[in-house]
């Protein structure tokens, strides 16, 4: 998967990879592990839900999808921000199979699948709720308004997941995000965001009355040794050279 996200940034041009590597071991968990494909797969309403508020890092979403069959890994590293393509920089819910919420916009992912999880209650539907936000979202304020409106409802259904790569650190310190998740009255699980097991048990994991935020920390560009924690990477694509010896790591 890793290797299908840095060539279909290549062949694009552009892309997030090192956002994408950050969060592909809690999408792949969650896909592979946790929610129902079928269900999704058939468009079932009364399914588990996720929505990727990090949209940016879709090429890592759609290297998932791809995996669990909604499409092929060749039609994303040949077409992904072509034209013609489904796969935009930001996920389009009506044009790539399998993305529940067309994201980008930071901020709002996480007010979207509060929405979701605030009609399953009133529908008595028992089904979860996922979001996935990055630490430099956590900036906006509607994610601390959502946060306060998911507990105000009492929303055990709701599951937010901070991708805790830093790479807010030199614009706004967060500090302890879990300690103002829980000020907010979240139930909250600190992981490693790469070691699967661990992603596992804190994605089942669900409090009686109250919302629950992992506070995932993660590498950004995680597997890659040019790209760790280089902020340069953020948004930038290899050159041929740098794609051979990328490739390479990546075995």
């Amino acid at each position: 998967m890793k290797r299908s996200i840095v060539i279909a940034a290549a062949n694009a041009g552009e892309g997030h990879i090192a956002s994408a590597f950050s969060i592909l071991d809690i999408l792949w968990v969650l896909y592979d592990q946790v929610l129902n494909l079928h269900s999704i797969q058939s468009k079932n309403l009364d399914r588990d839900r996720f929505v990727l508020s990090k949209g940016h890092a879709c090429l890592g979403l759609y290297a998932v999808l791809a995996k669990k069959g909604f499409f092929s890994l060749l039609e994303l590293e040949n077409t992904f921000c072509k034209f013609s393509s489904i796969f935009g920089g930001h996920p389009n819910c009506n044009k790539v199979p399998g993305v529940e919420a067309s994201t980008g916009s930071l901020g709002h992912g996480l007010p979207f699948a509060l929405g979701i999880a605030l009609g399953y209650k009133i529908k008595s539907i028992p089904q979860r709720v996922f979001t996935l936000i990055g630490d430099g979202e956590c900036n906006e304020g509607t994610i601390w308004e959502s946060v306060l409106l998911a507990a105000h409802h009492n929303l055990n259904n709701l599951c937010c997941i901070i991708d805790y790569n830093h790479s807010t650190d030199r614009a706004l310190l967060l500090n302890d995000i879990a300690r103002k998740f829980e000020s907010f009255d979240w139930a909250t699980i600190i992981i490693n965001g790469h070691d699967h097991k661990e992603i596992l048990n804190a994605l089942q994991k669900t409090d009686s009355q109250k919302p629950t935020a992992i506070i995932a920390n993660t590498i950004k560009g995680f597997g890659c040794s040019r790209m760790e924690n280089d902020p340069a990477w953020h948004h930038r694509v290899p050159t041929k050279e740098e794609l051979i010896e990328v490739l390479i790591e990546l075995g």
